[in-house]
């Protein structure tokens, strides 16, 4: 289930999120102002659809502890060509890396720390694009 959260960001498969998230699931660093629950999880997913093509992410640490709870370490490469947090698409790739802590209950996400390296992705997506020598 934990890599399968991965998966919806690189589909951008927002219906996805039923299947993985539970439908109360608590996200406990959500972006500023974003909604809560699975609604939250879906604009999360279809902001990077949206903002990125090419989206990956590799797993580089996964293990599983007691009650539920699962812990990844993750790296996402991806081309910034959409409007992505209040960024214009600037054609540049991006490379950052995450962790996030889930519950899984029943087979759902019920639960979420996630910790991005987004002043990287900002500085990433806010460069001027590489000039071709």
């Amino acid at each position: 289930m934990a890599a399968r959260e991965l998966e919806l960001y690189d589909t951008g498969n927002v219906a996805g999120a039923d299947e993985v998230f539970a439908p109360n699931v608590i996200d406990h660093n959500p972006v500023t102002e974003a909604v809560s629950g699975i609604d939250g999880m879906r604009a999360s997913i279809a902001a990077v659809r949206d903002g990125f093509t090419g989206t990956q992410h590799r797993i580089l640490f996964q293990e599983e502890l007691p009650g539920g709870w699962v812990v990844l370490r993750w790296r996402m490469t991806a081309t910034h060509t959409g409007d992505a947090f209040g960024f214009a698409a600037s054609g540049n790739p991006v490379d950052i890396d995450g962790q996030d802590i889930m519950r899984i209950v029943d087979g759902k996400i019920t639960e979420i720390y996630h910790v991005e390296e987004l002043l990287k992705l900002t500085q990433q997506i806010s460069a001027a694009p590489a000039q071709p020598a």
